[in-house]
């Protein structure tokens, strides 16, 4: 990664108001703690709880392999010292007055804004979805409560068909519908009962993937698992009753257990600031600045912000060393940089103590060869193996103890490198 010398913005003490106190929010705040002085730089975040997620152990926690009380810790301690941390609900956003307005009428005043308010699960906007059959035969596991429900369901699930439902994109890590499949195969063989489940991902895409190099062979791997894949299936409503989900072009799909992932949207606060936000709710942004184009003086980062790319912790860290330095130019009266190339690099779970890795940008897709470089890269990309499991694992400790606190880590550029890839003939195959 990039070292930035330290820089000096202020001529008075500047104030940065970071609204959500999650990934995004949390890595931004603690990178320009440890770049600013205290008498330089003020900054508040403001969340509605102190419950700081680790997303990314959702997935395992249907699976018993996560303790739910284990991937939630106190977002106050995940802060620096120096950084004032508030407890409430934001009612709305004001550009022109340049402030933040709390449900409780406390305004926040601020000479920098910063979106890390991630992204919101919008149940109620499919039909039926939380209707009849919702916690007996129909579940999710994006939430802590729903996927601590669902690993009960899965325990006592002997037999029929396991129906994963993806009603529409974009959504928070948009393989882990993939991941669950695969987990959901082994956790069945590993029961002895994966001959009695017929297993289908049922997607909106045309592949399993929306990128087609990793699309086709996470759809073979589907494939050899006998995991079926109903592509183009636009959920329409859940009939929790008749045990059926029902596409708009009235295509129907029947299960014994439903796995469905909501339709996502942005915080709601944006959609009650005027100009913010776009038509689900995620702020509109330069794709490679950040800076918002409601205001030069605001920015968005990770599930927060409108981007072409994955919604997924790895791109949040990677946004986050340009929207700092960008923070920081826009403060000093200077232009902001278009740094920020869309890169995102995911390690996709496929079971057997076994993942693969992907690596990729908004110009590349994800390609074989092997990461971070060809020599001494010790993990192969889009192939799977031990080690990268072992790397999936050892994310979460890099998480809490790395990223959050804001350092770099070492041999880890935020800008995506071609090197130990294999670059693509011609006509786009590997």
């Amino acid at each position: 990664m990039r070292s930035r010398g330290r820089r000096r913005i202020l001529y008075r003490v500047k104030r940065i108001v970071i609204i959500g106190g999650g990934t995004g929010g949390t890595m931004v705040a603690n990178r320009l703690r440890r770049e600013n002085d205290v008498e330089e730089l003020q900054i508040t975040v403001v969340d509605r709880d102190d419950a700081h997620l680790y997303q990314p152990g959702l997935l395992f926690v249907p699976f018993g392999l996560e303790r739910p009380e284990g991937i939630v810790r106190s977002r106050r301690e995940q802060l620096h010292n120096g950084i004032d941390f508030r407890l409430g609900e934001v009612d709305r956003v004001e550009l022109e007055e340049n402030a933040v307005h709390l449900a409780d009428g406390t305004d926040l005043a601020y000479d920098a804004l910063i979106v890390a308010s991630g992204s919101t699960l919008l149940s109620e906007e499919t039909d039926g979805l939380r209707g009849p059959g919702w916690g007996e035969s129909v579940f999710s596991f994006y939430s802590l409560d729903d996927a601590t429900a669902l690993r009960w369901a899965l325990v006592d699930f002997d037999g029929g068909r396991l129906v994963v439902n993806l009603v529409d994109m974009p959504i928070k890590c948009p393989v882990a519908p993939l991941e669950f499949c695969f987990l959901a195969d082994w956790f069945l063989r590993e029961r002895g009962v994966r001959d009695k489940v017929e297993i289908t991902l049922a997607t909106p895409l045309d592949a399993a993937f929306t990128k087609p190099v990793a699309g086709e062979h996470l759809g073979g791997m589907l494939e050899e698992r006998g995991i079926g894949l109903e592509t183009e299936f636009a959920t329409g409503r859940v009939d929790g009753a008749e045990h059926r989900l029902v596409s708009w072009d009235e295509r129907e799909i029947p299960f014994d257990l439903a796995v469905v992932v909501p339709l996502h949207g942005g915080a709601p606060f944006v959609a009650r600031s005027p100009g913010l936000g776009d038509d689900l709710g995620f702020v509109d942004v330069d794709v490679h600045t950040l800076q918002a184009k409601a205001a030069p003086n605001v920015f968005a980062i990770g599930d927060a912000a409108s981007l072409p790319t994955s919604k997924a912790g790895s791109a949040t860290h990677f946004e986050a060393e340009t929207l700092c330095a960008n923070v920081e130019r826009v403060l000093g009266g200077e232009e902001p940089e278009g740094s920020y190339d869309g890169h995102v690099n995911c390690f996709i779970e496929s079971g057997f103590h076994k993942a693969l890795l992907i690596d990729f940008n908004y110009e590349v897709e994800p390609l074989p060869g092997r990461y971070p470089e060809a020599h001494l890269g010790p993990l192969p990309l889009l192939r799977e193996s031990r080690l990268n499991h072992l790397g999936k694992l050892a994310f979460e400790p890099l998480y809490w103890h790395v990223l959050l606190p804001g350092r770099e880590v070492p041999g880890i550029d935020a800008t995506m490198s071609m090197a130990g890839k294999q670059a693509p003939k011609q006509g786009g195959e590997p």
